[in-house]
């Protein structure tokens, strides 16, 4: 209890975040050997003097608590020894050399489940931990004060520039957002890399929103010189334009700039190796008794001259002076070049111990047994990314080491797919200084966009670097699909489609044609699992609408004429399920499971029960798509879970016998948390998922996400896509999702014998 009153006091004044989140800190630094809690408190708090003081007194504190102040003063007596004690430490340090790469684990028996690990803890699951609270709340927040003043640009705030108190939505959202600074700085600190300095756009605090590099080098969506005391400011298009562009050249220097800082600042040898540790230590001593030579050679050259030369000032010679110089700079503490080197040498040995020790305590706390070792391997090795980890681990281990922290090597835990908030859906906004895990954070959208082009740019085989298309791109290569829209083929014609039931429309509207079909998976077997999943979130049953553009600003929406979206998906669903049984005789059904904010299981559907069933969906929420995909897992498994196993923190895990699940998910625009989910898939190699987008005719915003989908299928061959827009071809539609979701050619003969009703029908 002392501790923690003690504790709270001084940690307040270095951290400024609420006490409840303190005191989890201090507990779990409490738990922790001397070394793991100091190195802990250093990656909190960072290398300031006075956080230094806090780690020492805060050991000496537990350790001893009635001498603390004795304690201290020691410690601050020892820290003035010099350099000799610690190249001394730096010589008696003793390493055991893993080859670069995490040890391989062999087989190890398989049993259905495992028993929960010990919690574990780091800077940045306590940091994230604090920010999980509000992030979903602040995110709801802006889209309402958005919409409320009719700004539909995501990435726009709104403003509102007043000389008075004023109460508006706008103000009211600045000052919750100002209040979340402590949670900024905590955040800050947990994922900053070395040199790196934290920034906010807080204009109330003056000191880091001057350093703001955003400030002075992109100006304004609104514009200059727009004041509106009595109202919001409107974003102006061509300053938005300019905005837009100022600010893709920006992030491109500062990640430039964050990665060329971030790789100089590495480990210059290699940290697993306890031979090139000592070979640097030797060549220091070797290189300083060589000087020590060349000294005493100039020495008795100066010697020889002297009996030449005639003496001076009563036989003194110049030799035998010493140098006033080198007296001053030794009174004032300046040290030699040999001072230096020895010093940085030891510097640096100090600090590959450092980081080789907090690497070997992270893997040991994360990876905690020899099946959740097993698990790990296995799932870098389905990624493609075993080379690309061990040669981080050697050659670039303090970026390692963060991006370990923050789960970047392992699967996705259970636990994420269901909460509101979580790590992979954390915004990043580098005009407001929320950052990213990698030193390349600028221009993401969240936090799982980040780790998902990380982890596309670190597979083995990747030719180049897969950069994230920036926003004006993406608009563009969203127009230049719009633009190759084509006429569907006249053979699909079919007059019970819904935009003709409906009336909507006499003719389809003009398709983009999909990539013409490639088996890359093994056509479906008779074991394998057929789900749908069906999104059904609030915009399943809006009035279809496009957004008006003026450059790359919205300015309003357009009414649509074609079928609402949840129609025409249960026109698809129907089709797509009677082909289905009559391929492989499954005549009673297929189970269907609909997800929102939340997943729900409808229950095996088929031609017969599709109407009652459809009774039973509720429309409405956001689209959470891990939601959904979580529930489909689990049924999957519990269909076959003796083929399977059970991990506490990752879930199921398919073993050698399970069959595949074949997954038909359909869509009506992007999911809050669709990276998540294709990172997910990346690491699975017994599911097969085929998406099925629904757009609004001549909305860029939908061939955004198809040309996002496009990406990944290149990618990861387990996902393939078919989208349609406005009053669309459902026989066509059928028939590529057909392809795609059997895993072979269906010929058009093939495909009407398939679309027969089935053998059960009236």
């Amino acid at each position: 209890m002392a501790l923690q009153q003690w504790a709270m006091s001084r940690l307040s004044k270095l951290l400024p975040i609420d006490e409840e989140s303190l005191e989890q800190i201090i507990t779990h630094t409490n738990s922790l050997p001397d070394q793991e809690a100091a190195t802990h408190l250093k990656s909190l708090l960072g290398d300031t003097p006075e956080a230094a003081d806090f780690i020492n007194d805060f050991n000496n504190f537990r350790s001893k608590p009635s001498d603390v102040s004795k304690q201290v003063s020691d410690n601050k007596r020892a820290s003035r020894n010099g350099d000799t004690q610690q190249m001394d430490q730096g010589k008696d340090q003793k390493f055991a050399p893993p080859a670069g790469a995490p040890p391989s684990y062999s087989s190890v028996p398989r049993p259905k489940s495992t028993a929960p690990p010990r919690p574990h803890n780091n800077p940045v699951i306590e940091a994230a931990h604090v920010r999980a609270r509000d992030e979903q709340q602040m995110q709801n927040l802006l889209q309402n004060v958005q919409m409320q003043n009719g700004i539909y640009n995501s990435e726009i705030e709104p403003e509102h520039d007043t000389d008075y108190y004023c109460g508006c939505s706008i103000h009211n959202y600045q000052r919750v957002k100002f209040a979340r600074l402590g949670v900024q700085t905590m955040w800050s600190k947990a994922v900053m890399y070395p040199g790196e300095k934290a920034y906010h756009n807080n204009y109330k605090m003056s000191f880091s929103y001057v350093s703001n590099p955003y400030r002075f080098q992109t100006i304004s969506p609104y514009g200059y010189w727009q004041t509106n005391s009595w109202g919001p400011s409107r974003p102006r298009p061509d300053a938005h334009a300019r905005w837009i562009h100022q600010t893709i050249a920006l992030n491109a220097s500062l990640n430039q700039n964050a990665q060329t800082s971030i790789d100089s600042k590495e480990p210059k040898v290699n940290i697993w190796e306890e031979g090139e540790l000592e070979s640097m230590m030797s060549k220091t001593t070797i290189n300083g008794s060589g000087d020590h030579k060349k000294s005493n050679e100039k020495a008795t050259l100066e010697k020889r001259r002297s009996t030449v030369e005639p003496a001076t000032n009563g036989g003194e010679t110049n030799a035998d002076k010493p140098s006033r110089f080198s007296s001053f700079r030794k009174s004032i503490g300046i040290k030699s070049s040999d001072e230096r080197q020895l010093s940085r040498a030891t510097k640096q040995v100090t600090q590959a111990s450092d980081i080789r020790n907090a690497i070997l305590a992270e893997e040991q706390g994360r990876w905690q047994d020899d099946l959740t070792r097993e698990l790990v391997t296995n799932y870098q090795a389905k990624v493609g990314m075993t080379n690309k980890i061990a040669d981080l681990r050697k050659r670039h281990a303090i970026q390692y080491l963060h991006l370990l922290r923050a789960g970047y090597f392992e699967p996705i835990p259970v636990a994420w797919a269901g909460s509101a908030s979580n790590p992979l859906k954390f915004s990043i906004e580098a005009e407001a200084g929320w950052r990213g895990i990698t030193p390349t954070w600028r221009g993401y959208e969240d936090t799982a966009e980040e780790r998902l082009y990380w982890v596309l740019n670190h597979r083995e085989g990747t030719s180049g670097t897969r950069l994230k298309p920036d926003f004006i791109s993406a608009m563009n290569m969203a127009r230049a699909r719009m633009a190759s829209a084509v006429e569907p083929p006249p053979e699909y014609f079919a007059a019970d489609d819904t935009c003709h039931t409906q009336h909507t429309s006499s003719a389809y509207s003009k398709q983009v044609m999909p990539t013409p079909f490639r088996a890359y998976d093994r056509p479906e077997l008779p074991t394998d699992d057929t789900m749908i999943l069906l999104d059904v979130s609030g915009s399943m049953d809006f009035d279809p609408l496009r957004p008006n553009y003026n450059q790359y600003l919205i300015t309003g929406y357009t009414r649509s004429t074609q079928p609402k979206n949840k129609d025409v998906a249960k026109a698809v669903i129907r089709r797509f399920a009677d082909a289905m049984a009559n391929h492989d005789h499954a005549f009673s059904g297929y189970d269907l499971t609909t997800f929102s904010s939340e997943a729900q299981y409808i229950g095996t559907i088929n031609h017969r029960n599709l109407n009652s069933k459809w009774r039973n969906i509720r429309l409405g929420g956001g689209t959470r798509v891990m939601t959904g995909w979580q529930k489909v897992k689990d049924l999957h498994f519990q269909k076959h879970s003796e083929s399977a196993t059970h991990h506490p923190i990752y879930g199921w895990q398919a073993g050698p016998e399970t069959p595949m699940l074949r997954l038909l998910l359909l869509l009506d625009g992007e999911a809050t948390d669709m990276d998540e989910f294709e990172l997910d898939l990346l690491g699975l190699s017994w599911a097969h998922v085929t998406i099925f987008l629904i757009g609004v005719d001549g909305c860029p915003h939908h061939h955004r996400h198809a040309n996002e989908l496009q990406r990944i299928s290149d990618v990861n061959h387990h996902v393939s896509f078919v989208d349609a827009q406005g009053n669309a071809p459902e026989r066509f539609v059928t028939h590529e999702l057909l392809k795609r979701h059997l895993g072979y050619e269906i010929s058009f003969s093939e495909f009407e014998h398939m679309e027969e009703l089935p053998p059960y029908s009236e």
